[in-house]
């Protein structure tokens, strides 16, 4: 379960203030401190101290706790928060462009190849490194896929009409490498092509499990991946990009895409590939930031 706060009450009320900046990162370094060595770290007393810890348990990024000791009762603190998601909500009424999500599941073709799996939020998709599962009914609530080499391709809605003409196609999802047993340095190129056209792919850095997902179940194993990287992928009138930085200069207009036209999207894992790492896709109820696979079309008039 997760806290819902105003970030404004967050950035200016806590961490408006290098000092109260100092103490978080001396807490998450040190997992618990009390306020004694706190303020010795700090150089503060400790009534100048309590008003900034005050401030950062009002939003529960600490936890403070009395404690009996030696010398009597002492407060104890502690990170409680190891990241901030801050959510951006749009009008859905916003004239120049279509945006949709797409769960990791709903796939309309498949190659894949072992180590393999699904799993939903709640269970296991039959069994490991099994590829028949991927044909299976469960998919469609897929929250994780994994494959060593292959692909996974996806429809992606076109509600364009005949007088709007696309300018940008954006998508965004959650990736990682996919390494046998598990492997935090692990290089991979996973590659993104529509209809059929490369668009040039985005090096994963390797598997991730240092830390629990955000949203990954408690069930899930822990020495398997647990999250991964939000890329967002645009081709726009000048090419295509990860996250701001070209990939190649396929451009949108390259694409002919028009009112009619099918969109297919393809997420791949190349034997070809220099980095041969796999792919790791995480969905709603896995990773750090349960979501499917997001698409926007952002597109003009024609007169």
């Amino acid at each position: 379960m997760t806290d819902t706060i105003p970030i404004s009450r967050i950035l200016k009320h806590a961490l408006s203030s290098e000092l109260r900046l100092d103490i978080l990162r001396l807490l998450m370094k040190n997992k618990k401190m009390n306020m004694q060595d706190i303020s010795r770290a700090v150089s503060l007393s400790n009534g100048a101290l309590t008003p900034h810890i005050k401030k950062l348990e009002a939003v529960g990024l600490i936890c403070v706790e009395a404690e009996s000791g030696i010398r009597g009762v002492q407060k104890l603190c502690s990170p409680n928060k190891k990241r901030i998601l801050i959510e951006f909500h749009e009008s859905d009424e916003i004239a120049d462009r279509y945006t949709f999500e797409i769960g990791i599941g709903q796939y309309s073709s498949y190659d894949v190849s072992p180590t393999c799996g699904l799993v939903t939020a709640k269970s296991i998709v039959g069994e490991f490194d099994d590829p028949r599962y991927f044909a299976f009914p469960e998919r469609a609530e897929t929250a994780l896929i994994w494959f060593t080499h292959g692909y996974l391709e996806y429809k992606i809605p076109n509600p364009l009409r005949i007088n709007e003409r696309p300018t940008e196609l954006q998508l965004s999802m959650e990736l990682a490498s996919e390494a046998p047993g598990f492997v935090a340095h692990y290089p991979s190129d996973i590659h993104f092509s529509i209809n059929g056209t490369d668009l040039g792919y985005w090096t994963s850095p390797g598997e991730f499990n240092d830390k629990s997902g955000l949203f990954t179940p408690k069930w899930w194993f822990p020495n398997l991946g647990q999250y991964g990287r939000l890329k967002l992928l645009s081709i726009g009138a000048s090419g295509s990009y990860i996250d701001g930085l070209k990939i190649s200069d396929v451009k949108i207009d390259d694409l002919k895409i028009d009112s009619l036209s099918d969109l297919s999207f393809r997420l791949s894992a190349p034997k070809t590939a220099v980095n041969k790492g796999g792919l790791s896709l995480f969905g709603k109820g896995f990773g750090d930031y349960s979501q499917g696979i997001g698409s926007t079309i952002l597109f003009e008039k024609i007169r």
